[in-house]
Parts: structure tokens; C-alpha cells; sequence
């Protein structure tokens, strides 16, 4: 993230840009057809910086190394992902995510709560191992 912040007239003006899909304090979030587009000139030799100025960027505002910075990231995106690297959204794919907010059925429930249960027997079987070795080893040390 850069440590860049934006004011709100600087927000503004950037939002104003039809390649920018969004604008915070810290960071900009430029369309995916943007990201693209220049992806595909800068392979065909445009610079970053020469590609940020042709659409519209004023480098003052965005900072000098944003472009390449930019550029670097996307490159990469699309070496790995092609085209729909851009358009579909790739973050937590590996993650499980939050828990399901939806109730579960009564099916669901039970089974849930007899793994439970199991599982809690199981623990307090061991336990009661523990307790029992524990007391013949203070027998023996007597």
C-alpha cells in the first residue's frame, strides 16, 4: 500500500477518470478494462508512465513509481491468469471463509451434536486413563 494520502479534492479528481473504479484515502482501484488495456500496450512497448499520462493521470497526484508499480502487478496477473484475471475475483479462493450464517436443519443439528458428543465421551474416557495411571504411579512411589 502506498504511503501516499489522498485529499479529497485529489479523490475528486481522480474519481473523475473513467479508469478509476474507485478512490480512497490510501489507494486507487482502477477498472478491470483499464488494467488491460494497459497491460496490452505495455507489452507492445509503451512505457508505464507514458501509458498512465495517455489516459488521463496526473502523475503529481498518483505519485511517480505508482505506474510501474502498477504495471509490475498487472503484468503478473496476467502472465498467471490471462484475461480473467482481471475480471474475477481470486481472493480466498483457498480459504474457507467465515462460517455459514444460514441455520442448519434439525438433520444437521443432531448429527452435529452427536459428533459432539462423541467426541466429548471420547475425551472424558481419556481422562479417566489419565487419572487412574496417574494415581498407581503415586501408589508405587510409596
Amino acid at each position: 500500500m502506498s504511503k501516499l494520502i489522498f485529499n479529497d479534492i485529489q479523490m475528486k479528481l481522480l474519481e473523475k477518470n473513467p479508469n478509476v473504479d474507485h478512490v480512497s484515502e490510501r489507494s486507487i482501484s482502477y477498472t478491470s478494462d483499464f488494467k488491460l488495456k494497459a497491460v496490452k500496450e505495455n507489452l507492445n512497448g509503451k512505457s508505464p508512465t507514458q501509458i498512465f499520462i495517455e489516459h488521463d493521470f496526473d502523475l503529481k497526484v498518483i505519485g511517480s513509481t505508482k505506474p510501474k508499480e502498477c504495471l509490475r502487478r498487472w503484468r503478473k496477473t496476467f502472465k498467471e491468469f490471462g484475461e480473467e484475471g482481471f475480471t474475477t475475483e481470486r481472493r480466498g479462493k483457498a480459504s474457507t471463509g467465515r462460517p455459514s450464517s444460514t441455520p442448519l436443519s434439525v438433520e444437521a443439528n443432531l448429527k452435529k451434536a452427536e459428533a459432539r458428543i462423541k467426541y466429548l465421551e471420547a475425551e472424558l474416557e481419556f481422562l479417566k486413563k489419565l487419572d487412574e495411571l496417574e494415581r498407581q504411579a503415586a501408589k508405587k512411589k510409596r
